[in-house]
């Protein structure tokens, strides 16, 4: 009866444990439309480099939850070379709290990686990264992105 006991509390307690680990991670898929404010240099007749800031809304594609309703700052550097582009930068995403999330970010100029630099509110001592993907909306410098984050707390 006694060792049935210790296997029960073990059980239970693992069990516990594993939650408590789960609810300490996941993942969330969020969009942006963001607007282009930068400098293009043109190098070559096949080579154009730039910078500048992309800002804009975010919105948690479930409607609430981490992300939604803030603004999103993006500054990034980017090199077009014979139609291959190379993007990197960093972003500031925030909520209707006011918390923020810090990314970095590497890729093409159409899908690449964020990863998680830091954080303040809800988002400090968060941890991950995951895949964005955008597209251009015309030649004004609008732009959407669909990102998603996979996270550790």
């Amino acid at each position: 009866m006694k060792n049935l006991k210790v296997l029960v509390l073990t059980l239970f307690t693992s069990f516990l444990l594993v939650n408590i680990a789960l609810a300490n991670s996941g993942s969330f898929n969020f969009h942006t439309g963001f607007f282009f404010n930068g400098d293009v240099l043109q190098i070559s007749e096949n080579q154009v480099m730039g910078a500048g800031k992309f800002s804009g809304v975010t919105f948690n594609d479930k409607g609430s939850g981490y992300l939604h309703n803030g603004e999103a700052h993006c500054l990034a550097t980017f090199n077009v070379n014979n139609g291959v582009g190379e993007a990197k930068g960093w972003c500031s995403w925030s909520d209707n709290d006011g918390d923020r999330l810090f990314t970095s970010f590497n890729g093409s100029l159409y899908e690449g990686e964020n990863i998680i630099i830091g954080g303040t509110g809800k988002y400090s001592g968060m941890t991950g990264s995951g895949p964005w993907a955008c597209e251009d909306l015309g030649n004004n410098g609008s732009s959407r992105c669909w990102q998603t984050i996979n996270y550790k707390k």
